[in-house]
């Protein structure tokens, strides 16, 4: 216990938190636009909701590319950083201005060329097929910003600046807060309101974005230097091609997941999403301090310090496990009055507190598993994951969900379970390569 608590250790947790706390901090804001639109729009009815919610998934597919793409750059910037290549850094920030633009615009094209046919394909009641897609397309247009707000944040953290990602989050979710007031209440525009919303505010998030990195001095770089480089194409699809292969997985499983859902009615859907909606920001400590830890991992591959790794890696499981006990804890209490925010359907929020609290439970291993993900992603080793992400999604919450839907014809409980005992399976998973030796070798082989 006397090792784990020296100076260098109380160093490093420091670090931990001066790095994960602005990135939480930006998460919950980022999880507050999701809140705000489905709060909003769900006081005009269960259909509403259902219109916003039924191409989430989708978006979460979309947004897995320039996910991808922000991971390889972290990890390859932090560590670019960590070597003191401040020359490297500049170039690869060339390839992130580069890929976020050329990927956001294909993104966009595709996305609004499909915006008719998605919510049909979803499942979707034909009720509100119309306004599901009409709400697609708009949140599609802005896609070039989006991908400029993931790429270049993730440009930004790696070289351990997270303050002004965060207060790029607060501007523009303060912005889309007040039109969403205006557009979706004053102007009577309900759905495609929430959607112009938010589409304005992503492209203020990526403006912003651009301006901080063209500020920031490891970024910044002459624009009659700036050049495509094979090389780092080549590195950035060594490392990105596996994490947008897990988030594509991770995405198609939620699509189908989510498909199976719909098909349980409008009010059980409603429900589900709502849920699935407000426990995103319980679990959104975790994903700051997987950024965080993949930050100071690769600062520690950079330096070649491997008792840095180690001990950075062992601080953020811990730090992460006790914060997501904490945030399960206030969502088993809070989970009624929280759902009541999104609904005043009752129906709703009875059957969406009941998964609420049951999720709870398994807050702690949905934590271990998003901090040992991003420490498998700070070594570089980014195919463990891809694996990791695929047997958990497909072969337990996929698999067990259609049979308790389609052939047991079970509630919306079994598939919560299903979806629960995604998250420990996967948890477990990425707890196997550290429990050997020879194992926990081979992860520290290319440091």
């Amino acid at each position: 216990m006397k090792r784990f608590f020296t100076e260098e250790s109380r160093q490093r947790l420091e670090a931990l938190l001066f790095l994960s706390i602005p990135t939480i901090v930006e998460e919950i804001l980022a999880t507050l636009l999701q809140y705000v639109d489905t709060a909003m729009v769900g006081q005009l009815g269960e259909q509403a909701t259902a219109s916003v919610s039924i191409t989430t998934n989708v978006t979460w597919l979309v947004n897995s590319v320039p996910g991808a793409i922000g991971t390889a750059m972290l990890v390859l910037i932090s560590k670019a950083a960590g070597s003191g290549d401040k020359k490297q850094v500049q170039k690869l920030a060339q390839q992130a201005l580069f890929l976020a633009v050329v990927s956001g615009m294909i993104l966009s094209i595709i996305s609004i060329g499909l915006s008719p046919y998605i919510p049909r394909w979803m499942g979707a009641e034909k009720a509100i097929q119309g306004e599901a897609s009409r709400y697609f397309f708009i949140i599609s247009l802005p896609l070039i910003f989006r991908s400029s707000s993931t790429i270049l944040g993730a440009a930004l953290r790696a070289v351990q600046n997270t303050k002004t990602p965060m207060v790029i989050s607060v501007a523009a979710n303060g912005l889309n807060i007040v039109l969403n007031y205006f557009l979706i209440y004053t102007l009577g525009l309900g759905v495609a309101g929430a959607a112009i919303a938010s589409a304005i505010s992503y492209v203020l998030s990526g403006v912003l974005m651009f301006a901080a990195c063209r500020r920031n001095a490891w970024l910044r770089w002459e624009w009659k230097e700036f050049s495509l480089e094979g090389r780092l194409m080549k590195e950035c699809a060594a490392v990105g091609t596996p994490v947008l292969g897990t988030s594509v997985v991770s995405c198609l499983g939620y699509v189908v997941f989510a498909s199976l859902v719909s098909g349980m009615g409008t009010t059980v859907f409603a429900a589900h999403s709502i849920a699935v909606t407000a426990e995103t920001i319980f679990y959104v400590p975790g994903y700051g301090l997987r950024s965080a830890a993949s930050t100071l991992i690769g600062n520690a591959r950079g330096e070649k310090n491997i008792e840095k790794l180690k001990s950075v890696g062992k601080i953020s499981v811990v730090l992460t496990i006790a914060m997501m006990c904490v945030s399960g804890l206030i969502l088993y209490i809070g989970a009624a009055p929280l759902m009541r925010l999104f609904s005043p359907s009752e129906r709703v929020v009875t059957l969406g507190a009941e998964m609420l609290r049951l999720v709870a439970l398994s807050e702690p291993f949905f934590g271990l598993m998003v901090v040992l993900e991003g420490i498998f992603y700070g070594l570089g080793r980014t195919r463990y994951a891809f694996v990791v992400e695929t047997v958990g999604m497909w072969a337990v919450r996929i698999l067990l969900t259609f049979l308790c839907v389609r052939h047991w014809n079970l509630g919306l409980r079994a598939v919560w379970y299903c979806m629960i005992a995604d998250n420990v399976c996967k948890a477990l998973l990425f707890i196997v390569p550290f429990a050997w030796k020879k194992s926990r070798k081979r992860l520290l082989e290319s440091i």
